[in-house]
């Protein structure tokens, strides 16, 4: 369905793509934007509306919208957010605290900062924003009468309790939790493995130096529940172990994350404040309503599915279903690090000094495993740091040729360098999101050719589609 705006402005109801081409053709409509697609029709200052409705199903990594009236479905969405933001996050602020402890002392002010009313963590307002932009951009194009979210409030100690096939917490259980009695976690994790590494077997009698572990920080899960934990000896605990096929690489946590469930807890009524300051008619309804009328329609889950079970209204028409994702605009860690290069001198290839390291975790460890560093024969290139101060003109999601491929740009970096004359020059690195043929991850831009250049407006189509974009 494309979306209709009279000559003032105001939304009116969607049409089809045949008759909006019909009416573009004749001069009546003009194109009033893309994203999603719409049109005004420049003779016709008001019209009559039907009742629709907005439905999402609130999601903490994939959204599902659907907008209907009572014949018709006009717009089927899946949104998918970003899944690696805290890691981003978390890696900005280790470079940016690095690199002002290196310019000068700073006085600690974090007393003197203070969280307002309402305030979330970047990561998960960054999830509440991009859904509200989503719906301010379809209420300025379509006639919205009434909105429906889908939310839930979950008990976690008692999800917990059921997975793990135990009692349901009751009373004083809900105050007793897992670390009753313990004062810290790392004594909690130790006690539950009975000072005892769980990956060989050695313990606190055989001399044995334990560490805690995150189970599952291969795929970037680093919380501290006592199900993502382990205990864990220095034996074990190597940076070798962490590595793909390496001991500790794999591993599965005990129960998964309740982050989705958390979330849902913490945005309920926040989100919905907010929803009710854009529109009057908002409704709240739940999953167990929403599973009951899709079982009765015979419908596969889905969360595009689930939204079009939201409301009141189920229309036979439905629309094609569109899929989309959101996509980073910039790069904002403006610091990175290169390690230095060695030449490895058992079989003579080049390595980093990360792979021929000294054994040791910290300064303050014993050696946690063999020292590497005799075999660092001939320094090819040292470590430096290259810090970013301009934007590039290529963006991620441009296509470049190199070696007769075509490859899609995940990102660029450039850094300077001073020849033995002391003239600088500049060189522009460009990344790929897959690696070449032979198997190199990025190229000097010079050695590639440009083909498109991406725009990035912070969502992409999964299958090539004209992007419907909140921005």
């Amino acid at each position: 369905m494309v979306f209709v705006v009279s000559a003032k402005e105001k939304p009116l109801m969607p049409t089809s793509p045949y008759r909006a081409r019909k009416l573009l053709k004749k001069g009546r409509a003009k194109i009033y934007c893309y994203h999603p697609f719409t049109i005004m029709v420049t003779d016709r200052e008001d019209g009559a509306v039907q009742d629709i409705e907005y439905c999402t199903d609130v999601g903490y990594l994939h959204v599902g919208i659907s907008v209907k009236s009572e014949k018709h479905e006009y717009l089927g969405l899946q949104a998918d957010l970003l899944k690696d933001e805290t890691e981003r996050h978390n890696d900005r602020r280790k470079y940016r605290r690095t690199r002002r402890n290196r310019k000068r002392y700073r006085t600690p002010r974090f007393d003197s900062r203070k969280k307002e009313e309402g305030w979330l963590a970047p990561s998960i307002r960054h999830k509440v924003e991009a859904q509200l932009l989503l719906l301010s951009k379809v209420l300025a194009v379509c006639p919205v009468t009434s909105i429906w979210l889908e939310m839930g409030k979950f008990d976690t100690q008692l999800l917990k309790a059921l997975l793990q096939g135990e009692k349901p917490p009751e009373g004083a259980g809900y105050q007793q939790g897992e670390r009753y009695g313990i004062e810290t976690l790392r004594e909690a994790v130790f006690t539950r493995d009975h000072h005892t590494c769980v990956f060989c077997g050695r313990g606190i009698k055989d001399n044995a130096i334990l560490h805690v572990h995150h189970v599952g920080y291969w795929k970037k899960d680093r919380s501290d529940r006592l199900s993502n934990l382990a205990t864990c000896c220095e034996q074990c605990h190597t940076p070798v172990n962490h590595q793909p096929g390496g001991a500790l690489y794999g591993k599965e946590p005990k129960l998964k994350s309740m982050a989705s469930a958390t979330y849902m807890t913490m945005i309920r009524w926040q989100m919905f404040h907010q929803v009710k300051g854009m529109h009057r008619d908002v409704h709240i309804t739940y999953g167990v309503k929403t599973k009951r009328i899709r079982k009765g329609l015979q419908l596969k889950k889905t969360h595009i599915n689930d939204a079009y079970c939201i409301g009141k209204f189920h229309p036979k028409h439905r629309t094609p279903h569109v899929f989309i994702e959101k996509k980073r605009r910039n790069d904002r860690i403006l610091q990175k690090f290169y390690d230095a290069v060695y030449i490895d001198s058992r079989d003579g290839k080049r390595k980093t000094g990360k792979d021929l390291f000294n054994g040791r975790i910290s300064r303050n460890h014993k050696k946690d495993s063999e020292n590497l560093h005799p075999y660092r024969s001939r320094k090819v290139r040292k470590g430096y740091v290259s810090i970013r101060r301009q934007r590039a003109s290529i963006k991620p999601g441009s296509y470049v040729r190199y070696n007769g491929e075509t490859l899609e740009v995940h990102g660029t970096h450039t850094h300077s360098r001073k020849t033995k004359e002391g003239k600088t020059v500049t060189n522009t690195n460009i990344q790929f999101v897959k690696p070449a043929s032979d198997g190199r991850k990025s190229a000097d831009s010079k050695k590639c050719q440009l083909l498109t250049i991406s725009f990035n407006r912070g969502w992409i189509v999964k299958d090539d589609k004209p992007a419907f974009t909140p921005a």
